[in-house]
């Protein structure tokens, strides 16, 4: 079968909806835990550093998750995969709600975050494969996933929250997880035949000899630069509800913000990725970047309740496109069929970010009494990741105008 016939085919964009809807329910324990904090942190009688670090605990597993599972994705294909990260996912929720301590869940909220990752970085890199032309909004509507999980759930798991606590949160998604990914994983058994990687590697290998560096070297900065940016993006998206609480709002409140954000990102990554099949990966996360640092110094002047649901909103169109943007630089710049392992790898590194961001975010609250300087901390870190970036794009050569990225 040829290139053609595989890439950009009706059976594509098929996947591509499936991909989508195993997305919004495999990414749901990265936010659950978000809402869960506050009534986690009043049970346990933590500070808010300790109430965080279930949080950071489910994105180290998010991020080994990416990495590993990535590489099972290579080589076995998303199907396994996804069958055994829904076990995992389900068995580790059913054990959270046993946990007697704020240390015992955040060892099991590690073994959700594991499972976790299969609904972010390996679906990004497997659909990568079946789009040539239009990889670029491909890429951001799976990764979309990942944000419209974050819009609906929140939400709907506040009400669960509320009126029967945060274990009974927990036994629902246990449920949900296993009856929709397994059979929607059996619809992603097909794989794409060796012989349809040769157009793709041709194009990585011309661009990344334009980078005027090696595969691995450029790898190791895009996760320097992704922590960068993660550390930023983890302030408002890890502590919008514990922030939203202290102001006298209430978790409701901050659940619907966080909500916003979120389907901002959604309306961000679909638009990024449009832009990034006409300027390619690293123009596009470049500009993502700099949008994301100027949302989040309004943070610091302005804490109305009105005020904050804008800049929410505001924060989330700004930053949507970044992650996508840094699997399309590997997809423009790697091999093809080390697709998941280096897509992993990157997007771990971005994982880890939010990971240490929100630790940071919840230390840095817990030494000052407020959020302020959390706030000033992520716009530094946000800048390191400009110059990265900024550098990567002076290292490249010029694009042909008019020439679309293959």
């Amino acid at each position: 079968m040829s290139d053609t016939s595989i890439h950009d085919s009706a059976y594509s964009w098929f996947r591509l909806l499936v991909t989508l809807a195993i997305g919004c329910v495999a990414n749901v324990g990265m936010w659950a835990v978000v809402v869960i904090m506050p009534a986690v942190e009043a049970e346990f009688q933590a500070g808010r550093a300790e109430a965080s670090l279930p949080y950071t605990l489910t994105m180290i597993g998010f991020a080994l998750g990416n990495l590993f599972i990535g590489r099972v994705v290579d080589r076995f294909g998303a199907t396994l995969a996804l069958i055994a990260a829904a076990l995992l996912i389900a068995a580790s929720y059913l054990l959270s709600t046993l946990a007697p301590n704020i240390v015992v869940l955040s060892l099991t909220q590690l073994a959700v975050g594991l499972g976790t990752g299969v609904g972010f970085g390996p679906l990004i890199a497997d659909i990568s494969h079946w789009f040539l032309k239009r990889r670029g909004i491909a890429v951001a509507l799976v990764a979309s996933g990942n944000y419209l999980s974050g819009a609906i759930w929140p939400t709907l798991l506040a009400d669960i929250l509320a009126e029967a606590g945060w274990r009974q949160v927990y036994l629902t998604l246990a449920l949900i997880t296993v009856v929709t990914l397994i059979p929607l994983s059996l619809l992603l058994r097909r794989r794409v035949p060796d012989e349809a990687h040769g157009l793709a590697q041709a194009a990585s290998d011309l661009r990344a000899k334009s980078a005027g560096m090696s595969p691995r070297a450029l790898q190791y900065l895009l996760g320097i630069a992704g922590i960068g940016c993660c550390v930023a993006m983890s302030m408002p998206q890890v502590h919008i509800v514990a922030y939203c609480v202290g102001l006298g709002y209430g978790p409701a409140v901050g659940a619907e913000m966080l909500s916003l954000m979120l389907l901002g990102g959604v309306v961000s990554r679909v638009i990024s990725g449009l832009v990034a099949d006409r300027l390619g990966g690293v123009r596009t996360l470049l500009v993502g970047s700099i949008l994301q640092c100027l949302a989040l110094m309004f943070y610091l002047p302005w804490d109305g309740m009105a005020s904050l649901y804008m800049i929410s909103l505001m924060f989330g169109l700004a930053q949507g496109g970044i992650v996508p943007s840094y699997a399309l630089v590997v997809r423009e710049y790697m091999p093809a069929r080390e697709a998941g392992a280096r897509v992993g790898f990157v997007l771990m590194m971005t994982i880890l970010g939010m990971a240490l961001g929100g630790w940071m975010s919840g230390w840095i609250y817990d030494v000052t009494g407020s959020y302020h300087m959390a706030f000033l901390n992520g716009v530094l870190w946000n800048v390191v990741n400009i110059a990265i970036i900024g550098v990567l794009l002076l290292r490249s050569r010029p694009r042909i105008p008019g020439a679309a990225p293959a």
